[in-house]
Formats: structure tokens, C-alpha cells, sequence
């Protein structure tokens, strides 16, 4: 049975890959996830609030020394120590042993909102080994003048930015939320990007009555979230040449059938992986392979994008007669408790 597949150039093992997370804090946890099969391990991210400080930190340094004496090579100004080691210097090091210590694609991971310091980084993260960069650009506007194609071109900004920077395949960790996923995701490939993680999942607060006060939380995903991406996967499947990364809703080995069958390239997960431990991945695996044995599949590609949006189609059409067809269900599921 041939379980490999490709993925923004690169050649898998397996279509089960571990998205960003706090497993893969470690060289121990790239470690573990690697030894439970995955394909590849795209590392927890670095965030542009992280290296922005270190560029301020930086600046600081530089213009301590503006009266220094050349000789005076030895002086060190107070607001630092010659030992400090950034936080970003310590990602890039991270990344670099990570590569180094498994067998499987190290994908590293930026998460910002602006251009910020990301080129510089990018440039040192290609050349401490990653395979590739997820872009994980989470971008909410707050300020209620922002147009929506500032946000759209801020993104591709971002992206055209890096794609100067480096060689190494970039995969772009996007919003939902665009008033036209689909249009947004093609202009980004072609901006740059070599391929598409659907969706990132954007932090919503909860509201507490009693102390009356905005309670920051950090949800893990539910299997419901996984029908939003399978959606836009089956219809950009097959009409752009970027890779196509699912992520969201991943629990079972069912997820993975499902979004392989709408054509995924890939599908990540990590709320399934945090809920039950990096082996947990060898379940999803297997749970694959069972299913494709039942039903007669000897590799991946034999049913990938099986229910995609066929080449040709309306795709709107489709949507709009799932959207009726839906309702059409629920009126006779739910009428029926009332009779």
C-alpha cells in the first residue's frame, strides 16, 4: 500500500502531518511525532511580536555604541549582555536540530500581521535546514477604517515580501473569513505561494457575567470546524497547482479520509495530537490504512479529490444546491419532532 503523497515539492512518507503546536516545542517532541509516522512536523511558531522586540533590542545596542571608541571593542552597554541569546536565535537553533534529529520534512512556522522582521528570518530558517516556511498570518482588523483590500494586499505583500527572501517552499496559513476565499487563495499563489493551509482558526474571547470581564481562551478544535475547509479544498482542488494543506476538525482517521477525498494534499492536525500524545498519530495512520484496504485503494492518489468540484462545473451552483438541499434535510429531520 502507498501511502506517499507530495507536498509543496516535497515527498511524504504519509498524508498525516503535525501542524503547529506546542508538541513540537522540543527536539524531543519533533522526535516523538516522527516516531509516530507522520510525514512531516511543522514546528510551533515563531511570532513577529518576538522578533520585532529583538529588532528594537537591537537598535538600542546600535546607537548605545554610536560614541563608543573603536578600540573600546570590549564594552558592552548595560541595556544587554554579550550572552543574551534572542528568542528568534533560539527558534532558528531549534529548527536546526530539529532538522537534524528526524528523517521527516521540518516545517517552520512564522506567525505575524505585517512585514515586520519575517525576511531576515526566513532567510536564516532556510538556511538552518527547514524544508519549508508556513506563513500563519493572522491579521485582525481592529481598526474599523482598514478597507478589505488593504487587508487582502497586506497579505499579499507579506507574501511577495518572503518569496524575494528565499528559495524554500512557502505555504500560506490563511483566514476563512476573505468576502472571497477562493479568488484571495489563487491570488496569493500567485503572489508566491507554493501552497494553502485552510484555515487558521482566529482566538474568540468569552465573556464572563459575574466579574463582568473578557476572558482570553484557546479552544481546541472540534470535528464540526472540519466542514468549512473540506469545502474550500473540493473547490479550489485541482484549479490551482499549489499544494492543499487541511487543518481543523482532524480527530479520527474518518477526518482524514474526508479531506483526502475533497483533495487534500496533506491534512495536519493538533488538537487531536495535544488530546491524546504524539502516538496518538500512528491511530490516524492506521485508521487510514484500514479504510483504504476496505475499500480497495492501493494508494492515496487512487481517491484523492474524489469529491471535488468536477473541472468544468458552476462551482457557485454546487454551493448554493448543497446549501438548499441542507435545508431541505433539516425541514424534514427537525419538522418532524413537531408532528
Amino acid at each position: 500500500m502507498n501511502l506517499g503523497t507530495r507536498y509543496l515539492g516535497l515527498s511524504l512518507r504519509n498524508p498525516v502531518v503535525a501542524s503547529a503546536g506546542p508538541l513540537s516545542l522540543t527536539v524531543d517532541g519533533v522526535r516523538a511525532l516522527a516516531a509516530a509516522g507522520v510525514g512531516a512536523v511543522v514546528m510551533y511558531s515563531l511570532f513577529e511580536e518576538q522578533v520585532r522586540r529583538e529588532l528594537e533590542r537591537d537598535i538600542e545596542l546600535e546607537q548605545a555604541h554610536e560614541e563608543s571608541f573603536a578600540e573600546a571593542l570590549s564594552y558592552f552597554p548595560a541595556v544587554s549582555t554579550p550572552t543574551e541569546r534572542g528568542v528568534a536565535d533560539g527558534y532558528v537553533d531549534l529548527v536546526r536540530r530539529a532538522s537534524a534529529a528526524v528523517d521527516v520534512p521540518v516545517i517552520a512556522s512564522i506567525n505575524g500581521a505585517s512585514l515586520g522582521g519575517w525576511v531576515e528570518i526566513a532567510q536564516q530558517l532556510a538556511d538552518a535546514g527547514a524544508s519549508a516556511i508556513e506563513l500563519n498570518i493572522y491579521f485582525v482588523p481592529g481598526d474599523l477604517t482598514i478597507t478589505g483590500a488593504q487587508v487582502e494586499q497586506r497579505h499579499l505583500d507579506i507574501v511577495a515580501a518572503v518569496r524575494r527572501a528565499v528559495a524554500l517552499p512557502i505555504a500560506v496559513k490563511l483566514s476563512p473569513f476573505f468576502s472571497s476565499p477562493g479568488n484571495m487563495a489563487l491570488r496569493l499563489v500567485e503572489a508566491g505561494a507554493d501552497g494553502l493551509v485552510l484555515f487558521n482558526r482566529f482566538l474568540q474571547p468569552d465573556v464572563d457575567i459575574e466579574t463582568l470581564s473578557v476572558k482570553p481562551s484557546v479552544a481546541l478544535s472540534s470535528r464540526f470546524e472540519g466542514r468549512l475547509p473540506r469545502t474550500w479544498i473540493a473547490a479550489l482542488a485541482g484549479h490551482t497547482p499549489a499544494s492543499l494543506a487541511a487543518t481543523s476538525g482532524v480527530e479520527e482517521s474518518a477526518d482524514v479520509v474526508r479531506y483526502l477525498l475533497a483533495g487534500a494534499d496533506v491534512v495536519m492536525s493538533t488538537s487531536a495530537l495535544v488530546r491524546h500524545g504524539a502516538g496518538y498519530a500512528s491511530n490516524l495512520i492506521a485508521g487510514l490504512q484500514d479504510w483504504m484496504t476496505r475499500h480497495g485503494y492501493a494508494s492515496v492518489d487512487e481517491f484523492r479529490g474524489l469529491l471535488a468540484v468536477p473541472a468544468g462545473a458552476d462551482a457557485t451552483a454546487l454551493q448554493r444546491a448543497g446549501y438548499v438541499a441542507a435545508l431541505e434535510n433539516a425541514r424534514r429531520t427537525y419538522g418532524a419532532l413537531h408532528h
